[in-house]
């Protein structure tokens, strides 16, 4: 429902990587490979951007008719995702033929070949650096996410993105995420409710600001899943009393983690942990081995670094 690992060895297998993206489960909905409407408006987009009147460089330098084969390969090691997008993106242009190599949820090593193309030499090197940019920014998503699950080995804690994402691409980092072994948060602001600060702040007038929000999110939507924020262990009593389906944690160091655990756990509650705010690769285990259930990550989307992979001009006539 909530929606590198220390070594080139460690990285899993294909099979491995796709039993991972398959058991990213979403706290919302279902996950899917997003060639979606838009997706596909968001490469349309893109070419516009980019392309403009031409691409005079090559419009320029190029002979008639030139046709060329080249290759996408990884210049880096990392979880791949993109992949059908980046070959998408190919497609665009009349006549170019892609072959997909790999697939998404795969552990790369450098030189590991993902695509193949071929086609009008002016086509292919058009889309070059737009392929590329969906197959790095995904792909680097996918690995970071891939380095938080792994500092999680043995234990029941799972990895939550965010909505800090970029404008416009959330179902495709999202998508990265679990590709990358990490579970999706909420999609979007309608399909969870998630009660902040902010929101208890226009409550203010009530005994207890917490109680009344979950009262009146149950009475307007019951068959949405129910978050609090709470950032002081007495917020913690407050949100155990209201009965929740999930409460966040937010910006508590381990020992106050652990008591609001501890609290859970002594009123018998049902309710889901999520822990947030500053969290890093060095202090991630020491959370989860509080007891929460979820840690999510911003950085995962908002801080990732796109993985080094190159397209590479192999012949052409």
């Amino acid at each position: 429902m909530f929606h590198l690992v220390r070594s080139v060895r460690e990285l899993e297998t294909k099979k491995h990587a796709r039993a991972r993206l398959d058991q990213a489960r979403p706290l919302s909905e279902k996950t899917d490979v997003p060639l979606s409407p838009r997706t596909r408006a968001l490469i349309r987009d893109a070419l516009d951007e980019d392309v403009g009147r031409g691409d005079r460089t090559s419009q320029a330098v190029l002979p008639p008719g030139r046709k060329l084969g080249a290759f996408v390969a990884a210049k880096a090691p990392g979880i791949l995702c993109g992949l059908e997008i980046a070959a998408a993106v190919f497609k665009t242009a009349p006549g170019v033929k892609v072959k997909v190599l790999s697939r998404d949820g795969s552990a790369l090593v450098p030189g590991t070949r993902v695509l193949s193309i071929e086609g009008a030499g002016g086509a292919i090197l058009t889309r070059e650096r737009m392929a590329l940019n969906f197959l790095q920014r995904l792909s680097g998503i996918a690995t970071l996410t891939s380095h938080y699950v792994e500092r999680l080995q043995g234990l029941p804690c799972r990895v939550l993105d965010t909505r800090k994402t970029t404008p416009g691409w959330r179902e495709l980092e999202k998508y990265a995420v679990a590709c990358g072994g990490g579970t999706n948060h909420r999609r979007g602001l309608d399909d969870m409710i998630l009660i902040k600060d902010n929101h208890l702040v226009a409550l203010a007038e009530f005994e207890n600001p917490i109680g009344e929000a979950v009262r009146r999110a149950r009475r307007r939507f019951p068959r949405l899943k129910v978050e609090v924020e709470c950032d002081t262990l007495e917020q913690v009593a407050l949100a155990l009393r209201a009965k929740p389906d999930f409460i966040l944690l937010d910006n508590m160091d381990v020992e106050t983690l652990r008591a609001a655990v501890k609290a859970a756990r002594s009123a018998k509650s049902k309710a889901k942990l999520e822990a947030s705010g500053n969290v890093t690769l060095d202090s991630l285990r020491a959370i989860a081995e509080t007891g929460v259930d979820f840690i999510s990550v911003g950085a995962l989307t908002h801080s990732a670094p796109g993985l080094d992979l190159s397209l590479e001009a192999a012949w052409a006539k």
